[in-house]
């Protein structure tokens, strides 16, 4: 049974940094990606950013590029989200994916972790 687990969601002030990160078991990733999605209140769930866990590319929504940082370790199957400089407009449940290849769909989904960000 595959699983994704995220921690590290909470309350942070907007301009500090919070991390998160998902670890994956039962199966591994390592021709496909691993990602974090989104989702505020009253809005649909979007694409915050992706990495593939065989070289590393990384791919990032326009709201977060510059300031989110997603990396992962492979041994660990796990990703990471490196949230800086933070505003209010990023509070969110953020949830993990993962797919098996980077063209199929995003079939593996973790609980989602809720991040907060106070002005």
């Amino acid at each position: 049974q595959v699983q994704l687990v995220e921690s590290g969601g909470g309350l942070v002030q907007a301009g500090g940094s919070l991390s998160l990160s998902c670890r994956a078991s039962g199966r591994t990733f390592s021709s496909g990606s691993m990602g974090w999605f989104r989702q505020a209140p009253g809005k649909e769930r979007e694409f915050a950013a992706r990495i593939t866990m065989s070289r590393g590319f990384t791919t990032y929504a326009d709201s977060v590029k510059g300031r989110f940082t997603i990396s992962r370790d492979r041994d660990k199957n796990t990703v990471y989200l490196q949230m800086n400089s933070p505003k209010p407009e990023d509070t969110a449940v953020y949830c993990c994916a993962a797919r098996e290849s980077v063209v199929t769909d995003w079939n593996y989904w973790g609980q989602g972790t809720q991040v907060t960000v106070s002005s």
